[in-house]
């Protein structure tokens, strides 16, 4: 038993032991998408986090009449790339809602990750068992955070930087080109880290001292691919950019209150380390530990000592392969510090660091703990003792059942800080607090517009499938053409909704053609506005907060109790129509309901 422990690790493996790894591989990642199917349909309205902004709106491919002349819709729709509309517009032929689509479409997305991230591995180190580690332990990590799960673009970039890393290490020139010709498509930024690793190939190291690749293939792949990138970005250069542009810059954006902390969109800070390192959108990092879970990724860190060290006798198997890896780290912190230094002209500079490095580090994880399980074994068998042997089968069973039994132990929902240090699988995840309010608003005509500041704004596009005036989720400030317009729309909803004087509501319901106001209790209150997303609009915000502390009543306020046409549990439905008159609620509207 214990020698054929060793002959796991052993290099130049049979199809079989390739075959039965990889396919071990699929049944993990298989594992953990099916425990994300448990969250996605736990109830009826559930939708990942920010799916409501890039999912929403590909009703309109099931439907063209949803959402007419809506702005937000436009805009995520101006924004998503063709690849990533084309799946969906595919999913729509086969009869599937965008949202049921979103829920499933992860799985595969995780398959396919997790079948490249073995191939990538074992062509650094063919040892299928290192292969099963590494898709193994990426498949953990990405349950870890809401990228892949959140079925938007950037959950496409996992399973195709990993097939350009695959094609490129086998030196398969066309599905290589195919696999950069797709991220244009469906992910532009990762397409640009692919090119920095092909010009980062070029480069070679001697000793010291660097010096350009002997090899005319690296100067082929590298040619090709460029040309390939330059074809799929030209149609948008050509374009112009979004016709929601111009791209707002790093001057304008530092006196915007929405990229300061606690603003929409923060991305500056007052603090160097936070700003470079942990800041969600500016930080390289953003959030360390959600990227070094589960525990065995930190040995990721360790392989270039590893590698240079002569006393592990597996890292002789390492092909050049392993260049791949620090070609994509070197790739990333380029396009990161370009990004801060083009600030916002290629989007977040987090983006170019956070997805690559957990790719990096996951493969690297399985590379340190293949190899030095390698040599631990070796040891042990050149002094071979009963407890030598006690312990080394005690360490390879609890590391078997530890990932094995990760996800599973941290989907577990209890408050035992042994279990909540395991982090939180499938964040993101945002449950609707009104089914009778969906399915109201639901069978209203589609071209109904509702008006409201409160927070679950945010999930009527997706769940009654009815257009919102604003909303905190949809206020993306990075092109000025559409954020201007948003902007306009929150102040004057503000002074709207905690006005004293009819006409101006009256105005502002006719202007934009409100049919809803979406309020509760909490709205007409001073604390309210000071603790709301709306602190960023002043001195809107201010001006109405003083008001209500002025002991001022708003006509929606007043207009309250006569104008309900639902309410479920701390949220009220107002007829808009009706508070703009001294009528009563319309007799067609059902009862008010409480549940």
């Amino acid at each position: 038993m214990f020698t054929r422990l060793q002959r796991l690790l052993t290099p130049k493996p049979s199809r079989a032991s390739i075959l039965f790894w990889f396919m071990l591989s699929l049944l993990g990642a298989g594992a953990i998408a099916l425990l994300s199917f448990q969250q996605a349909f736990s109830s009826e309205y559930i939708v990942q986090d920010d799916a409501r902004q890039h999912v929403f709106w590909l009703q309109r491919l099931i439907d063209p009449e949803h959402f007419p002349n809506d702005l937000i819709a436009d805009y995520f729709q101006s924004v998503a790339p063709l690849g990533y509309t084309t799946v969906y517009r595919l999913g729509a032929a086969l009869g599937m809602e965008p949202l049921l689509f979103s829920k499933l479409l992860p799985a595969l997305l995780g398959l396919i990750t997790a079948a490249y991230c073995f191939g990538v591995c074992f062509q650094i180190l063919p040892v299928p068992v290192a292969g099963f580690l590494a898709s193994l332990l990426l498949s953990q990590n990405l349950m870890m955070s809401d990228d892949l799960y959140s079925a938007t673009p950037r959950a496409f970039l996992y399973p195709l930087f990993l097939a350009f890393l695959y094609y490129l290490l086998r030196r398969s020139l066309l599905p290589c080109l195919f696999a950069i010709a797709l991220q244009g498509l469906f992910y532009p930024q990762v397409m640009l880290i692919a090119c920095g690793v092909l010009v980062f190939s070029l480069v070679k190291w001697e000793g010291k001292w660097p010096r350009l690749s002997p090899v005319w293939q690296d100067y082929r792949f590298c040619g090709w691919g460029l040309g390939v990138a330059a074809i799929v970005i030209l149609p948008f250069v050509l374009q112009g950019g979004s016709e929601f542009g111009p791209v707002i810059g790093a001057t304008q954006a530092k006196q915007m209150p929405e990229f300061w902390d606690p603003g929409r969109n923060s991305f500056f800070s007052h603090s160097p380390w936070t700003f470079w390192f942990f800041s969600e959108r500016s930080g390289m990092l953003a959030r360390p530990e959600r990227i070094f879970l589960p525990a065995p990724m930190v040995l990721g860190l360790f392989l270039p000592w590893i590698l240079r060290s002569p006393r592990f006798p597996l890292t002789r198997p390492i092909t050049q392969g392993v260049w791949a890896l620090q070609w994509t780290v070197l790739s990333s912190l380029s396009l990161f510090f370009a990004a801060h230094l083009l600030l916002f002209k290629l989007h977040l500079p987090n983006r170019y660091t956070q997805h690559s490095l957990r790719i990096v580090l996951a493969i690297a994880a399985a590379l340190s703990l293949t190899i030095l399980l390698d040599a631990w074994l070796g040891w042990v068998n050149k002094r071979p003792t009963a407890s030598k042997k006690q312990v080394t089968w005690g360490f390879v069973g609890l590391l078997t059942l530890a990932l094995v039994m990760y996800p599973a132990i941290a989907c577990l929902k209890t408050s035992y800080p042994v279990v909540r240090v395991l982090g939180n699988p499938f964040p993101g995840y945002i449950s609707g607090i009104a089914p009778e309010t969906y399915r109201f608003l639901a069978q209203q005509p589609k071209d109904t517009l509702i008006a409201s500041t409160l927070l679950e704004a945010n999930n009527l596009p997706t769940f009654a499938r009815r257009s919102v005036l604003i909303g905190r989720e949809f206020a993306i400030p990075y092109h000025l053409g559409y954020y201007r317009q948003l902007r306009a729309r929150v102040i004057d909803q503000i002074q709207a909704q905690y006005s004293t004087d009819p006409r101006q509501v009256q105005q502002f319901t006719k202007k934009y053609g409100i049919d809803f106001w979406l309020v509760d209790a909490d709205t007409f209150t001073p604390r309210y506005l000071q603790k709301s997303w709306l602190q960023q609009y002043q001195p809107a915000a201010s001006q109405a907060a003083n008001a209500l502390q002025q002991q001022k009543i708003p006509i929606l306020q007043q207009a309250r109790d006569r104008c309900t046409v639902l309410q479920e549990n701390h949220l009220i439905l107002l007829q808009a129509t009706c508070v703009v008159s001294k009528g009563s609620v319309s007799p067609s509207l059902p009862h008010s309901f409480t549940q």
